[in-house]
This record gives structure tokens, C-alpha cells and sequence, in this order.
């Protein structure tokens, strides 16, 4: 390999990779190849140097080389072939003079590699995506598209910042007739997801310095936005049995908040108990705080009688029930809401009236109209058996052909399984093996914050669309984490 092409990847002569970050070599090398391409040092064509001699001037094994190079053809940034060698994939546009985009180094405390959320096709294994091949997509274009066409000037303006009268009125019907909360359409309000129902409640609820109960493993995407808020964010362990409420009393007893997945614990999977339930509502009753209820997948349970939402158990109005359209339809809608207690219900309109304008009119109508013509239940029907059947051969088909490497035990609900790992297992250093071969395996420690994490890999099973497809995948994954295991 000449000293030119070195210098144009950014590689020093005279020295091989940095060992002393936490980044595998064999990204490096991916990562130096994309810099030197994405900078027209490399144009398509260009010829790259043989594995061997790549790996004798940098000083490391073949098989890093090896790995980098498949890594980059499964990208389609070069190509193979054969003994006529590797090139710069000749499809790759070239780019435009005068421009330099470097590709930056991965950086694993602010770029995490549980985010998928890159706009671009998933990834096999990503977590919280529905069957998007099994979407009925027609139906869907027919709906919206009548709204299109109906030519209502009026729905060319702002929307309602609390969102259509139409689709409130369906969730407050929908929940309680499905979820077991009673509620008014007033007291529903559209949202674009979580983060945006997280914000519209503290702002309507919280003072700065407020206590907040976070389970200790609790969503990972919720957790930076709550840090920067203000509040004292308290994290409570979580057991088989959910929230450990009493130690949540001892630790933080007068928090303003708690916030919970009681149905399908993000990420663990466990069902709070009932008599942990109780507890919690007398809590908040007896101090007069406010439990976030995150009922993000409760639709989904494959093992007993489907759960009441917590919500349905306040006798005292301190539940505000949070749900979402991204899970039983999916996450391109940006749609969610939030069940404000009766008492707030006009704090949440003020904050709601400064706080946005709004969600989109023609997907809040899209759902409403899916929701009133049948589609919606029938579409959750189908969704329950399909994913119990795709959930099912996950486990068999990973459980057999990665019996060496982890192990899935089937939790009640949800659309992703926990696999779990060795306590000495490096589950963050897996897990970016694993997303550099193109999936998207997510490590479970990282999900904690005081308590001691276990080692495990969370897996989305929902787009596995059968059983030869999970073996392909499996495949992937076990080759992965070989090479971890060899790094």
C-alpha cells in the first residue's frame, strides 16, 4: 500500500490504529475508507489494496481487514472482484467539487448505538417498529387520500393545538372500551410522541426540582430529555414485579412524579403487579403527586388475559394515561396522546395552546376515519396473531442456531424479546459488532443508571416475516458476535 493512499485515509504513516479508543479497529478502517471516498480522495473505480497487504501495512490481522472489507461491500461502498480484486463500487456518485464531508468518529456516549432512528430503512432486530409489511397500506392510501381530495379550505389553517375533535373522540372511546379508562374526548390531547407528551405535562404540572421517579432500567430515548428539564430525576429499581415502589418511597418519597410502563416495563419486559399497582396509586394519593402511565405496547400480550391500564385502577384522578399510534400502526405518523386528569385538563389546554400548533390535520383524520370504519380493531386482531407466530419462531430459531451465545425466554407482551447474556459479557461492545454487519441489536446495560446492569440484547422481532428469514438473520447475528468475541 503506498504512503499516498495511507495519507488520503487519514491513517499515519508511521503508526497503525489508535488502539487506545474504545472504537474497533475494523471500523476504524470502514470509517477512514468512507472519509477518504466521501472527500474524493477515492473515486469510483479506484482500485483498494488486497486484504493482506492492507493488513501487513497496518499492522493488525487479516481477519479485521477481512471484516472491514464485507462491512463495506454490504454498504456498497466497494465492491469484490474476485481475483481481479476490490474497487470503489462504480454505482457511488462522485462527489461534488469543492465539497468535504468527513465521515466523524463514533462516538458511543453521544451516538449511541440503541438510536436507529436515522430516518433511513431499518435494520433487521431494530426495536420498537410494528410489521411494516403486513401495514394495510391500501386502505391507509384510501382514506387519506379522500381527505386529501375533499377540498375543505377551513382544514388548509392551523390545526387545533389539542388535536381533532374526530380522533379524540375515537381514542376516548377506543380506551375505554379496550383499556378499561374512562375519559372525556376533552380530556385527550394529540401529541407527536412521548418527548412532546412529556413535554406538554411538566410544563403544565412541574417546577424546577421536582422529584421524578424513573425506573432503573427505564426508556433510554426519555431519559436525556428528563435530565435537561430541571427536575431531580430519581432512579427506582425494577424486579420481575415491576417498580420497586417501597424503595422508591425511601429514596425519593415526596417526588411530584413517578414514571411507569406498567404492562410491558421498557426494557425488561415484566408486568408491575398488582400489588405493587396499588401501592403506587396510594402513594401518589396520599402525597398528591402525579403517575406518567407509558402504555406504549399493551396492545400486544400473547400469554393470559389482557391487562387493565393502570389508569383504570385511579380512584383519585393522579394517572395521566400516555399512548401512541406508533406501535399498532406506525412511527412515521408521529401520532400519540395523553389522558390529562379531569382536574388539569384546562392547564393542559393553555400549555398545549403555547406550546405548538398543532399536529398535522390530514394523518389525526387519517386515524380517525381508520378508527371508525373497523379497520383499526381488525388491523390489532390480525397484528396479536401475527406477532405471537413471528415472536415464536424468534425464540426457537435464535434459541437453536445461538444456543452458545445467549438465551431468549418468552415474556408476556411486547414487540421485542431480551436476550440474555453472560454477567462478564460485554453486551455495548456486542452490540456495535452486531450494528456494524447491518442490525440493529441493542445492548441492555446501557438502559440503567444507579442500579447494577445486567448484559443482555434487546431484539425487535416484528419485521422477522418468517422462519427463513429468522435463520438468515440468526446467521448474521451468531457471525457478529464471533467476531466479537474473537476482537
Amino acid at each position: 500500500m503506498s504512503k499516498r493512499l495511507v495519507q488520503d485515509l487519514r491513517l499515519p504513516v508511521d503508526v497503525a490504529l489508535d488502539r487506545s479508543t474504545a472504537l474497533p479497529m475494523y471500523l476504524q478502517i470502514c470509517r477512514r475508507f468512507k472519509t477518504a471516498i466521501e472527500q474524493g480522495h477515492l473515486k469510483p473505480g479506484d482500485r483498494v489494496p488486497s486484504a493482506r497487504a492492507l493488513a501487513t501495512e497496518l499492522a493488525v490481522a487479516r481477519g479485521t481487514v477481512d471484516m472491514a472489507y464485507r462491512i463495506l461491500a454490504d454498504e456498497g461502498y466497494v465492491q469484490v472482484r474476485g481475483a481481479a480484486g476490490t474497487v470503489i463500487s462504480p454505482t457511488l456518485p462522485a462527489p461534488e467539487a469543492g465539497t468535504v464531508r468527513p465521515v466523524p468518529a463514533a462516538d458511543p456516549d453521544t451516538h449511541p448505538s440503541h438510536i436507529d432512528h436515522d430516518g433511513n430503512m431499518p435494520k433487521p432486530l431494530q426495536m420498537g417498529l410494528p410489521a411494516l409489511d403486513a401495514f394495510p397500506r391500501k386502505v391507509w392510501n384510501r382514506l387519506v387520500g379522500h381527505r386529501l381530495r375533499s377540498g375543505d379550505v377551513s382544514r388548509l389553517a392551523y390545526p387545533h393545538p389539542a388535536g381533532l375533535d374526530q380522533l379524540r373522540q375515537r381514542i376516548a372511546t377506543y380506551l375505554g372500551v379496550s383499556r378499561g379508562v374512562s375519559c372525556l374526548p376533552e380530556q385527550v390531547f394529540i401529541t407527536t410522541g412521548l418527548r412532546a407528551t412529556l413535554e406538554l405535562t411538566l410544563r403544565s404540572l412541574s417546577k424546577a426540582g421536582d422529584g421524578f421517579w424513573f425506573e432503573d432500567p427505564g426508556y433510554i430515548l426519555a431519559r436525556p430529555f428528563l435530565l435537561n428539564t430541571g427536575l431531580r430525576v430519581v432512579p427506582v429499581p425494577v424486579d420481575r414485579h415491576g417498580l420497586q415502589v417501597d424503595e422508591g418511597k425511601r429514596l425519593a418519597p415526596d417526588a411530584r412524579f413517578a414514571m411507569v410502563t406498567p404492562s410491558h416495563q421498557s426494557p425488561l419486559g415484566v408486568t408491575l403487579s398488582l400489588e405493587r399497582r396499588m401501592a403506587l396509586l396510594d402513594w401518589a394519593s396520599s402525597v398528591g403527586s402525579w403517575i406518567i402511565e407509558d402504555d406504549y405496547d399493551s396492545e400486544f400480550r400473547y400469554q393470559g388475559r389482557p391487562l387493565p391500564a393502570l389508569k383504570s385502577l385511579d380512584r383519585h384522578d393522579r394517572v395521566i394515561y400516555s399512548g401512541t399510534f406508533s406501535k399498532v400502526m406506525f412511527p412515521g405518523l408521529r401520532l400519540a396522546y395523553v389522558v390529562a386528569p379531569l382536574s388539569v385538563v384546562d392547564r393542559f389546554e393553555a400549555v398545549a395552546y403555547n406550546l405548538n400548533a398543532g399536529c398535522p390535520f390530514l394523518f389525526q383524520a387519517g386515524v380517525a376515519d381508520f378508527m371508525a370504519e373497523g379497520h383499526f380493531s381488525r388491523h390489532l386482531k390480525k397484528m396479536r396473531a401475527l406477532y405471537a407466530q413471528r415472536r415464536a419462531i424468534t425464540q426457537r430459531v435464535f434459541n437453536h442456531l445461538l444456543a452458545d451465545q445467549l438465551r431468549i425466554d418468552l415474556l408476556a407482551g411486547g414487540l421485542h424479546v431480551l436476550a440474555t447474556l453472560p454477567d462478564a459479557a460485554d453486551d455495548a461492545g456486542m452490540a456495535a459488532h452486531v450494528h456494524a454487519a447491518g442490525l440493529a441489536a441493542n445492548p441492555l446495560s446501557p438502559w440503567y443508571m444507579a442500579a447494577r446492569p445486567k448484559k443482555g440484547l434487546l431484539l425487535g422481532f416484528a419485521n422477522l416475516v418468517d422462519e427463513d428469514d429468522a435463520i438468515r438473520v440468526a446467521r448474521r447475528l451468531r457471525h457478529a458476535l464471533s467476531a466479537a468475541a474473537d476482537y
